[in-house]
């Protein structure tokens, strides 16, 4: 089969790594690099918008954190009728929406995590990673600080990556979830 035109943009894997049971590393830029909309009010506000996008798509967030010039979100689907592209679309459209006059670049960045990667010993590390960037930005001293990271699973409001039994009780809330 020939592969199809290249119309510019960020090349994408086939749709079926987004679908599912899937594991996927985003990140969203602001154009020109765009700052000083970073405060309590538009976290709250965005986290409204995620929560609604991942629970239409059978998606959760293990781990996000938002930079004061972009967001890195780590979602995972639960479900076969998974969708990380349409909660994304539809995510973005609302984040611009909330952003304006600021807008995010024209594309996501994404990292399909490897079948490697998805176990729970090799996805933990994942996860901190993202939660670590405000602490190797120097924002903070330790990422516990940053107000501006967490987890979102729709459903389970107080699961934080902060708390000593984090990973315990995210995998349980999964594992309940997790369709065959």
């Amino acid at each position: 089969m020939d592969e199809p035109e290249y119309k510019g943009g960020l090349r994408r894997l086939d749709s079926s790594y987004y679908e599912g049971i899937s594991f996927v590393h985003w990140t969203m830029c602001l154009k020109g690099q765009a700052t000083g909309w970073l405060d309590p009010v538009h976290h709250a506000a965005l986290r409204e918008i995620c929560l609604h996008a991942f629970a239409r798509e059978f998606l959760c967030c293990p781990a996000y954190c938002l930079m004061p010039d972009h967001g890195h979100f780590l979602l995972v689907g639960y479900d076969v009728r998974a969708q990380q592209r349409a909660a994304i679309r539809w995510m973005r459209r609302e984040w611009n929406l909330l952003l304006s006059p600021l807008k995010l670049q024209h594309q996501p960045y994404e990292s399909v995590l490897r079948e490697s990667d998805r176990s729970r010993e090799a996805f933990a590390p994942v996860a901190v990673y993202i939660l670590r960037n405000a602490e190797r930005a120097e924002l903070v001293e330790d990422w516990r600080e940053w107000p501006y990271a967490g987890a979102l699973f729709p459903g389970y409001p107080k699961l934080d990556p902060r708390k000593v039994h984090f990973w315990e009780d995210f995998w349980k809330a999964y594992q309940k979830h997790l369709s065959a």
